[in-house]
């Protein structure tokens, strides 16, 4: 079974410290819930783990089945089995989505499928998410909502099946009938794939329909709480503050 480790990870930007002494772990097949306050370091700590260069790790590492994968490139990492669905992906006008997810495919499978058959692995996780196949032809999440934008992030996920997934606040910008597809999505993967989530999210509503093994508290770049779900209903009770100072 896999496993994600996070040891004693100290993260910095542009020399100053954002992270400090950061443990996690995540079985593949398990669901773990990041909450923290706005700033707090969960989207730092995505980054950092998929290796972005403008994170600079100080102290710890990151281990995948076992392995080192600290310092591995991004497209490395991926290969080995990470997913990271951005919080706000970037607009692309000039490449088309079909393209982005037929080379995506590609790159971690190698081409030893026909192109028709990618093309309909392509079409299929789109539909699994709720939209049409005309999405396809529309720039990189150009002009796309921010359900849109969800719902293709779950889509990738969908087409690559990654060991362990960190989604970044999957449900901004989501109603409710979005909120529902991006978690049979998650919960679809999990039961075909066994696949590990680190859900980033700051409202309890989708932890409603995932079901999360555990769920953390990080403040001020360190993990203060860990917990049950009634960790978060906690926190939609009473705030952050009362687990932080708890």
């Amino acid at each position: 079974m896999s496993e994600l480790k996070i040891e004693n990870l100290t993260v910095e930007v542009e020399g100053k410290v954002i992270l400090r002494n950061v443990n996690l772990s995540v079985k593949q097949g398990e669901i773990h819930a990041l909450m923290g306050p706005n700033g707090s370091g969960k989207t730092s700590l995505s980054l950092a783990i998929m290796g972005h260069q403008k994170y600079k790790i100080r102290e710890g590492r990151i281990l995948l089945d076992g392995e080192d994968i600290t310092n591995l490139e991004p497209n490395e990492k991926v290969k080995r089995g990470l997913f990271l669905a951005f919080q706000n992906p970037v607009e692309i006008d000039s490449i088309k989505l079909s393209t982005l997810l037929v080379a995506e495919y590609n790159a971690f499978y190698g081409e030893r499928t026909t192109p028709l058959e990618v093309l309909n692995y392509v079409k299929s996780s789109v539909k699994n998410v709720g939209l049409t196949e005309s999405i396809l032809n529309r720039g990189v999440f150009q002009g796309f909502s921010g359900g849109e934008k969800k719902r293709i992030e779950m889509a990738q996920m969908l087409l690559l099946k990654p060991k362990i997934s960190i989604l970044d606040e999957p449900d901004s910008g989501v109603d409710v009938d979005g909120l529902k597809i991006i978690a049979d999505a998650i919960n679809k993967l999990k039961v075909e794939n066994n696949t590990g989530y680190i859900i980033i999210t700051h409202y309890r509503r989708i932890l409603d329909y995932v079901n999360p093994d555990l769920v953390h508290v990080l403040n001020k770049g360190t993990v203060v709480a860990s917990g049950g779900k009634e960790l978060a209903r906690l926190i939609d009770e009473k705030g952050y503050e009362a687990v932080i100072k708890n």
